[in-house]
């Protein structure tokens, strides 16, 4: 059990298992590696876009279909739109919750005296049942805007920290399989394909649970 909960990168003194956006935003299908979407880069979100009912709505479906996916992070691209937005739901290391979005973000480089590699097992929305371990810094800190153009900075330890790069590859174009050797890399998608059906059944049950349907 989470030991708090931190919403846009301030701490909250309560927050329901599933956040309000979840429950306003329609769920959406999650595009597949080797779909042209998730292997370019995204488009920035213009100064127009900002605080603007599609936005919100934007967001919202995020979240649905991140609750549904039961996954860590979700990037608009993985939902087949090409702009520079994600959304997390995710516990670090240390038990903490962190909820919230960022539109157009950009990773920090950090010095390598502040943070150390950790290789954990890492998987993606977008590659339905396959994990493989890669090494990434345990410390990362992103900068961009919420939903209303306002400024924000995120930082993020252990597998939270994990999440944000993850996230930010994909507004890049880059999935985690870019990051592992061709030898690992080859074992993934034959994984994929025998796993993939149950993944996508459970979140089909999971989208009836969430919908009522």
């Amino acid at each position: 059990m989470s030991r708090h909960t931190s919403v846009q990168g301030e701490p909250v003194p309560d927050y329901p298992r599933l956040p309000p956006q979840a429950r306003r935003g329609r769920v959406r299908r999650i595009t597949e590696v080797g779909e042209e979407v998730l292997h370019r880069p995204c488009r920035d979100v213009a100064d127009a876009d900002f605080g603007t009912p599609e936005l919100a709505a934007l967001i919202d479906d995020l979240f649905a279909t991140l609750a549904v996916a039961e996954g860590a992070g979700l990037a608009a691209n993985q939902i087949g739109v090409d702009l520079r937005l994600f959304v997390w739901d995710c516990t670090d290391d240390d038990g903490v919750r962190h909820v919230g979005h960022i539109v157009n973000p950009v990773l920090d480089e950090l010095p390598a005296a502040e943070c150390r590699l950790a290789e954990v097992p890492e998987g993606c929305l977008s590659v339905p049942g396959p994990y493989r371990d890669l090494a990434r810094p345990d410390r990362a800190v992103v900068r961009g805007q919420d939903q209303d153009g306002r400024p924000l900075v995120i930082e993020g330890t252990g597998y939270f920290a994990r999440c944000l790069q993850h996230e930010s590859d994909h507004l890049l174009g880059g999935l985690y399989l870019d990051r592992l050797s061709a030898r690992t890399r080859k074992s993934v998608l034959p994984e994929m394909g025998r796993r993939r059906e149950d993944v996508l059944a459970r979140r089909a049950a999971m989208t009836a649970a969430l919908t009522g349907e």
